[in-house]
């Protein structure tokens, strides 16, 4: 009867069995687990809440409601380094916390280091096996000296008896990683050197099971140098959380003379000094502040390390940035970075001589490629192309794509007749064209009168063809000087139909004849929102188009999420795009030379930049890590689209407004 219950009440739905055992795991009352229980039960069947469904820490789409009011780096601007050390110099000896405070490590939660010792001893659920142990040798401290104050010793003591790792080994392995990782604070690096050169008594104060020694190798190591003390709880059997390491820096320097300690954590760092009589500043913990804008829904490493990245460069309060920037360091940069690796990965695993950025979404792509992979840049080249280029160059031998792209798709979306004839470069034809069809040039494309508009277009196609057979010739003599002595290229495009890479294809080799195959990479394909759902399906499957973030058979949920209805297309596309306006065609200059025309540049070039910066600046930070790490991090598709669900989300319908005029439909051509 009793497993019957638990089968009816808590089994049947993932979502109240995930919150139930979370209440139990967390030693609640077990009259209050039993009343949750019942009450999710209740809210599930009599009020019809289905988002219960779901576990909390694995919903279908993670929608963090975003701060909108202003750039998210405000949050946490601070007086500047040099003044906030003026402040300090009042006191005679200034104590800072170290981790979080004048330590930072590039994760989002501090024992997620424990996920790298794991890979680093091959050992399997090491984290918590980690964690477990800490809490076990604090339980035994108790029990035997009357603290929870332990070492790294004793930590491993139990880690030996419970996995077999020897003791000496596994500190040694942790040491290393904590070295490995461990980086300084910039804003504090600051305030610290301008107290020291002030001559001032600089000390650091945590509680921590790592010894004081070490703590000091590490500060030194992040340049924290000349430091006059290092005091740390497992040393003196007491914390900063009980308030009595406080008395011991007191009596070690002096009970008459004035303190004050700058920390993250509001009770350790802050309540218990003012308590034991000295003055205290509370430094708003990074992580503690970003993570309430951050996915969780990533993969476990992969998203601590970027949110660790993202927290610690936003809100360390150095800088405040603009809402420009934070769109491409926060939403941009971890999407950039993981395409770039999976493109790198596709032209080594397939000897690729040439990699095209094409314009204008391969603009900043390139440069963070380039600064990744600077060996390469030799095989790297920005592109000229565009789809209106394309679709006239290749008019001949893809008619139905040509009158789609210019008619099909403007029908009834108020485009005149003159509008589109001029966009299709026929103006000579417009004024027969309007008296064959009995039209005014102001009138507008509708389903009624498409269909007689292509008919006349269609018996004056040879009239077409000649029209746009200097710019064929101008376009070969473009890719003849780029892909010159190559043989196998790639096409790197943002997407989403991958016609741009497939009809370059079809012009290098079959209408050029310049005899090297293009396969185009893309960042994501068509949706199932899309008009022609599958009409890139056939390039797929043959491998001339591949997708890093998703597609039909790859991440098919963000396949049934992407919708270029709701604008995703357009907020994705202004990570990436260049300043300049697209292509308009390839034509013959005055001197008889290959001229490329474009439309008139995009209205807000200087956003466009800070956009850009910020990608490429957590490019360079996530490289940083790597290097610390000493191994590569791969970015799966679907956690590079992670914070992008959250831009897209209906709840920050305010935080897209501060976007739109960047928005740039004009040059999505």
């Amino acid at each position: 009867m009793k497993d019957r219950l638990y089968e009816l009440f808590v089994n049947r739905v993932p979502g109240i069995r995930d919150r139930y055992r979370k209440s139990r795991e967390t030693k609640a009352a077990r009259w209050k687990s039993l009343l949750l229980l019942l009450g999710l039960n209740l809210q599930y069947y009599v009020f019809f809440r289905r988002s219960l469904a779901y576990p909390e820490r694995s919903p279908m789409y993670e929608e963090k409601r975003l701060y909108s009011s202003g750039s998210e780096s405000s949050l946490s601007q601070r007086e500047a380094p040099e003044a906030f050390a003026a402040r300090l110099a009042s006191f005679d000896v200034i104590s800072f916390d170290v981790f979080d405070t004048l330590l930072f490590r590039p994760f989002s939660h501090p024992t997620d280091l424990f996920y790298l010792m794991g890979m680093a001893l091959s050992y399997p659920d090491f984290r918590q096996i980690r964690i477990d142990a800490e809490k076990q040798a604090r339980k035994e401290k108790k029990n035997y000296a009357n603290t929870f104050e332990v070492s790294l010793s004793d930590i491993w003591e139990i880690m030996e008896r419970e996995t077999g790792i020897p003791q000496k080994y596994g500190m040694q392995v942790e040491e290393e990683w904590e070295q490995r990782c461990c980086f300084a604070n910039p804003y504090m690096l600051q305030v610290v050197h301008a107290l020291l050169r002030r001559g001032k008594v600089v000390i650091a104060t945590s509680d921590m099971y790592l010894p004081a020694a070490f703590i000091q190798t590490l500060l030194s190591r992040c340049g924290y140098r000349s430091l006059a003390g290092c005091f740390v709880s497992c040393e003196f059997g007491t914390s900063k959380g009980d308030g009595r390491l406080y008395e011991v820096l007191r009596r070690s320097f002096g009970q008459t003379k004035t303190y004050v300690h700058v920390g993250d954590h509001p009770e350790a760092d802050y309540q218990q000094a003012m308590r034991h009589h000295m003055q205290a500043i509370l430094y708003a913990n990074v992580h503690h502040m970003g993570n309430l804008y951050r996915p969780m829904d990533l993969s476990a490493i992969v998203g601590s390390v970027y949110r660790g990245i993202i927290n610690t460069h936003i809100h360390n309060g150095l800088r405040t940035y603009s809402r420009e920037y934070e769109y491409g360091f926060i939403y941009g940069g971890l999407f950039v970075t993981g395409y770039c690796q999976f493109i790198h990965q596709y032209v080594q695993a397939h000897s690729i001589e040439k990699i095209l950025f094409l314009s204008r979404d391969g603009f900043v792509l390139l440069q963070a490629y380039r600064q990744m992979y600077p060996k390469e840049t030799t095989r790297t080249t920005y592109a000229h192309w565009s789809r209106l280029a394309a679709i006239k160059l290749c008019a001949d031998d893809y008619r139905a794509e040509y009158f789609r792209r210019f008619l099909t798709h403007k029908v009834d979306q108020k485009y005149t007749i003159q509008q589109i004839i001029k966009s299709m470069e026929l103006d000579h034809l417009l004024d027969t064209l309007c008296q064959t069809v009995k039209v005014e040039p102001d009138t507008e494309l509708t389903y009624k009168n498409v269909g007689t508009i292509q008919k006349y277009l269609m018996n004056h196609w040879g009239d077409i063809q000649h029209l746009y057979q200097e710019q064929v010739e101008a376009g070969k003599v473009y890719y003849f000087q780029l892909l010159k002595g190559c043989h196998r290229a790639v096409a790197v495009d943002i997407g989403w139909a991958g016609s741009g890479a497939i009809l370059l294809d079809h012009a290098v080799n079959r209408l050029w004849l310049l005899d090297c195959p293009i396969t185009g990479i893309l960042a994501g394909t068509n949706s199932c929102y899309s008009p022609e759902i599958d009409a890139s399906e056939p390039f797929l499957f043959a491998g001339k188009l591949v997708s890093y973030l998703y597609s039909q058979g790859v991440n098919r949920d963000l396949w049934k999420y992407h919708d270029p209805a709701q604008g995703h297309n357009l907020y994705w596309e202004l990570l990436l795009g260049a300043p300049e306006g697209s292509l308009k065609g390839f034509y013959w200059d005055q001197s008889g030379n290959c001229q490329c025309r474009f439309k008139e540049n995009v209205p807000n070039p200087e956003q466009i930049h800070e956009i850009h910066r910020g990608i490429l600046d957590f490019v360079k930070q996530f490289l940083a890590v790597e290097d610390r790490f000493g191994c590569d991090i791969p970015i799966p598709g679907r956690d590079a689209y992670a914070p992008m669900v959250s831009v897209c989300s209906r709840k920050n319908k305010s935080f897209r407004e501060g976007l739109e005029g960047l928005l740039d439909e004009t040059h999505i051509a």
